[in-house]
C-alpha cells in the first residue's frame, strides 16, 4: 500500500468548509499513488491519500473507515506490514472480522485494539495517520528504521502533515522559509540531514520510530523503539546461523504482493543475497525472480577504479544472475539524460540531493517501473555490517566527526562570509555530531575500541542511512515503484547491533561476518567480491554538461543562489576542473562533477520553490 498521505487537523476552524486545501495538499503527492484516490473531512480534521496499488485492490480502498460501537476511526496509511497475517489472527481470536485482506484494515483494526501500542506489534515499513472521532484525536506514527518518510509543521493552532514536504507547502498556513539552520543542514550537512529537521523552517521530521499524538490538550511526541545495548551471547556458529535465518526470513516475507516485483541487482554481496533468498521461495511456487541493473553509457570505456570504487558491477552482474538462475534485465543510462534529470530528482526529494547519484536512480527505477510494482534492494547492508571504507580506516574512525563529511573548510571558501558567519560551519558540525555521540546506547563495561566502533555503527544507522533511504524513497515513489529492504528488517538491525566488532570484522574485510555466513547460499565470486558502492557515471559527457550549466548559471545575474555564494572562488572552481573535491568531497560517490550538479541543485530549489533566505 505504497502512497502518498497528508493531512490537516485543527481544533479552532473547521476544516471541513475548506476542503480545497487538503485536496491540493494531496495533489502534490500523485506520482507517489497512481492508482487511485481518495479524501475524508470531519469538522476538524481533512485526510488525502494517493495510492499505489499493490495489495487487496478492492479492500484496501484508502482513507478507510472502521465503526466499532460509538468509535468511529479513519486511517491514511503509506506502508507495507510483513506479519499481517500473525496480527490478523490474533484480532480474529479477539473477535474483529474483517472485509478483505489489505494490510490496512489490520493495521487500523489493531489500533482499534491496542491503541498506541499497535506499533509494537508491527513488523515493516510504514507512516500512517488515524483520526479517532470518539476520542478527537490525531495519530501519527513511522516505522522504527525510517523507511516511510513523514513530516508536519504546527501553525495557527494546526497540525498539517504529509509524506513529503510539498505537501505541506501546499497549505497555505505553511511558508518556504530557510534560516540559518536550514542553510547549515544544506551547506555542512548536506546532502545529509540532521533527524527531524525538515530544513525549511518550522518544518519537522518525525523521526523514525516515533508517535504523535494531537489533540486539544497539544502535541505529545514519544519514543517507541531504539537500539537497546547488551552483551552479545551466541558463538560464530550460532550468529551466522541467525543472520541466514533472519535474512531469508526478512527476503522471503517481504515478497507479499497481488503485483508484478523484482530485485535490485548489483552483483554486489547484498543485493545478490536478497535476490537468492527471494528466487528460492519463488522458484518454489513455479515461477523465477526478475532482476534489473544500472549502469551508464560509455562506462565500459571510463571507468577508472579508484579507492572508493574498486570495480565495475557489469563484470560480475550478468555471471550472477546466470548462476542464481534470475530473469535478467539491463538498464543503461543516458548521461546527457542523466543530467537532465536533476531537475526531477530535486522535485522529488524536495531538496538538493545526492547529485546525479539521485538523477541516475531516479531514471533507473522509472525503466523498472514500466514492467513492476514492487522492488527488493539491498540498502542498509552496509549500515548494519560495517561495509564502508571508513569503518576500517583508522583515520576516520578517529577523527572525531562524521567520517563521510569532508573538505569542509575548504567547501566554506565557496559561500559567501556573510553565510559562513550565520552557519557556523565547524560549531554547527560539531555540535550535531556531539549531539549523535550523547544518543548513542552504551554498553557498560566494553573495551574503548568496541564502544567507539558502537558510536561509528549508531552513527552510520541515523545519519548516513536516513539520506539513501531519503533517496530511494523519493526516487523509487517518484515513479509510483515501491522498494522494500529486507536488510532493515528490525529484527535484523537489533540482533546485529549487539555483535561485537571483532566478530562483525571477521578476516578484516568489509562486512566479513555477513560474507563467511553467506557461504554456501550465494556463489562464491561475490563473496569474495571486494565492496564496491552504487555505480557512478565516469563518462565525461556527464561531467562537462553540469560544469557549462553551473557556469550559467553564475553568469545570469538572475539566478539565486549568487546571495550564498562567493562568485569568484566557485568561477575557479569551474576553471580548475574541480580536481581539488575529487575522488570524494562527501561519501563515497561525490567528487567534482557532484559539486557543479550539488550548486545547480541548490540554485534550482531556490528558484522553484521560490525560497525566502532569513
Amino acid at each position: 500500500m505504497m502512497c502518498g498521505i497528508a493531512g490537516w487537523v485543527s481544533f479552532d476552524e473547521e476544516v471541513i468548509n475548506r476542503k480545497n486545501i487538503v485536496v491540493a495538499m494531496g495533489k502534490r503527492l500523485r506520482n507517489r499513488g497512481p492508482d487511485s484516490w481518495g479524501t475524508w473531512f470531519s469538522t476538524h480534521c481533512g485526510f488525502a491519500q494517493t495510492r499505489l496499488i499493490v495489495i487487496d485492490p478492492e479492500g484496501g480502498e484508502q482513507p478507510m473507515i472502521k465503526e466499532l460501537g460509538e468509535r468511529k476511526c479513519v486511517i491514511i496509511y503509506n506502508g507495507e506490514l510483513y506479519n499481517t497475517e500473525e496480527i490478523r489472527d490474533e484480532l480474529r481470536s479477539l473477535g474483529y472480522k474483517f472485509n478483505g485482506h489489505s494490510d490496512t484494515e489490520v493495521l487500523l483494526t489493531a489500533y482499534i485494539e491496542w491503541g498506541s501500542d499497535c506499533v509494537h506489534k508491527l513488523n515493516g515499513i510504514y507512516a500512517f495517520a488515524v483520526w479517532d472521532d470518539y476520542e478527537n484525536e490525531l495519530f501519527l506514527s513511522r516505522d522504527r528504521i525510517g523507511v516511510k518518510p513523514l513530516f508536519y509543521t504546527y501553525k495557527n493552532g494546526s497540525l498539517i502533515f504529509g509524506s513529503e514536504i510539498k505537501a505541506i507547502l501546499a497549505h497555505p498556513y505553511a511558508q518556504a522559509e530557510v534560516d540559518e539552520e536550514g542553510l547549515a543542514e544544506i551547506f555542512v550537512m548536506g546532502p545529509t540531514r540532521t533527524p527531524g529537521i525538515g530544513i525549511f523552517r518550522d518544518i519537522y521530521e518525525l523521526k523514525p520510530g516515533h508517535s504523535l499524538t494531537f489533540n486539544k490538550g497539544g502535541i505529545k511526541i514519544e519514543r517507541y523503539w531504539s537500539l537497546v545495548s547488551k552483551n552479545h551471547e551466541d558463538d560464530l556458529k550460532t550468529t551466522m546461523e541467525k543472520i541466514r535465518f533472519l535474512l531469508d526470513d526478512a527476503s522471503k516475507r517481504q515478497l507479499v504482493s497481488d503485483v508484478p516485483l523484482c530485485s535490485l541487482l548489483s552483483g554486489g554481496l547484498d543485493s545478490t543475497a536478497v535476490s537468492a533468498f527471494a528466487n528460492e521461495k519463488l522458484k518454489r511456487l513455479g515461477s523465477k525472480l526478475i532482476t534489473y541493473s544500472v549502469d551508464y553509457i560509455g562506462n565500459d570505456k571510463y571507468f577508472k577504479p579508484n579507492q572508493f570504487q574498486p570495480n565495475s558491477d557489469s563484470d560480475l552482474v550478468e555471471a550472477v544472475s546466470k548462476e542464481i538462475d534470475t530473469d535478467h534485465n539491463y538498464v543503461y543510462v543516458d548521461n546527457e539524460e542523466l543530467a537532465d534529470a536533476l531537475l526531477p530528482a530535486l522535485y522529488a526529494r524536495d531538496l538538493p540531493g545526492m547529485a546525479d547519484v539521485d538523477s541516475s536512480l531516479y531514471l533507473f527505477l522509472r525503466e523498472v517501473k514500466k514492467d513492476v510494482k514492487v522492488a527488493l534492494s539491498g540498502e542498509g547492508a552496509d549500515e548494519v555490517f560495517g561495509g564502508y571504507p571508513w569503518f576500517r580506516n583508522k583515520d576516520a574512525v578517529e577523527s572525531g566527526t562524521f567520517p563521510w563529511i569532508r573538505m569542509v573548510e575548504k567547501r566554506m571558501n565557496l559561500l559567501s562570509q556573510d553565510v559562513v558567519k550565520k552557519i557556523r560551519p565547524t560549531e554547527y558540525l560539531n555540535d550535531r555530531y556531539n549531539e549523535a555521540l550523547r544518543e548513542v546506547p552504551k554498553l557498560s563495561g566494553e573495551d574503548k575500541t568496541s564502544s567507539r566502533m558502537r558510536e561509528i555503527f549508531y552513527l552510520n544507522q541515523t545519519r548516513f542511512l536516513s539520506m539513501l533511504l531519503d533517496r530511494m524513497d523519493r526516487m523509487s515513489m517518484a515513479s509510483g515503484l515501491e522498494v522494500r529492504v529486507p536488510f532493515l528488517d528490525h529484527r535484523i538491525v537489533e540482533y546485529v547491533w549487539n555483535i561485537p566488532w571483532d566478530m562483525k570484522n571477521l578476516h578484516n574485510r568489509e562486512k566479513g561476518l555477513l560474507r563467511e555466513a553467506l557461504k554456501g547460499y550465494i556463489p562464491d565470486i561475490v563473496v569474495e567480491r571486494k565492496k564496491s558502492p552504487y555505480p557512478k557515471t565516469h563518462n565525461p559527457v556527464f561531467k562537462e554538461k553540469v560544469k557549462s550549466w553551473l557556469q550559467r548559471i553564475i553568469d545570469d545575474p538572475s539566478s539565486p543562489i549568487l546571495q550564498l555564494i562567493n562568485k569568484k572562488e566557485v568561477q575557479n572552481l569551474i576553471d580548475t576542473d574541480a580536481k581539488d573535491y575529487d575522488p570524494a568531497w562527501f561519501s563515497q560517490l561525490m567528487g567534482g562533477p557532484q559539486l557543479y550538479a550539488y550548486l545547480i541543485q541548490v540554485n534550482e530549489w531556490l528558484l522553484k520553490y521560490k525560497i525566502r533566505i532569513l
